[in-house]
């Protein structure tokens, strides 16, 4: 958490002409929300595209996944505004909820010469996957909702994967 946007400084400083985009949690771009300034000052056309559940979204989906559902300190009941941030450091800021106007929205950023803070409003409950629980294996994978972990993931000509 939080090393996304200095990465994405990093990259982007290193190839000027570069689409850069940093996809990012909500609590972890906090983490570093500073760094903002340094893209502003450096004139530095970085995009950092917010996936703004209102959860610690890896933490709650291991709550909910791995441990019954006993959900401690993961939802962010007091986030910022995530457009008024990026324009108190001198950045474009965009939040979308409406997937409908998602594409243009995308575009716009894509657009804007300079660094965009995009907030991207999306379902609550909604998983990321794959994952690997802690403390399992790569092996132990899990590919989706439906739980299956990568040793009985079954691929597109019906062979079980290994």
């Amino acid at each position: 958490m939080g090393y996304g946007l200095p990465a994405a400084i990093g990259v982007q400083q290193a190839h000027r002409d570069a689409l850069v985009i940093d996809i990012a949690g909500e609590a972890s771009i906090q983490m570093c929300m500073q760094e903002m300034s340094c893209a502003v000052q450096h004139n530095l056309p970085v995009k950092v595209f917010i996936l703004n559940n209102e959860w610690m979204g890896m933490v709650r989906q291991w709550q909910q996944l791995l441990h019954g559902e006993r959900y401690s300190h993961s939802y962010s009941e007091a986030l910022p505004d995530f457009v008024k941030m990026a324009e108190a450091f001198g950045a474009k800021g965009i939040r979308c909820d409406d997937p409908a106007k998602l594409d243009a929205a995308i575009q716009e950023m894509i657009d804007h010469p300079g660094p965009v803070l995009f907030d991207c409003r999306v379902t609550k409950d909604e998983n990321c996957f794959p994952m690997i629980p802690s403390g399992a294996g790569h092996h132990e994978m899990l590919l989706g909702d439906d739980g299956r972990d990568l040793g009985t993931a079954i691929d597109d000509e019906g062979r079980q994967l290994v």
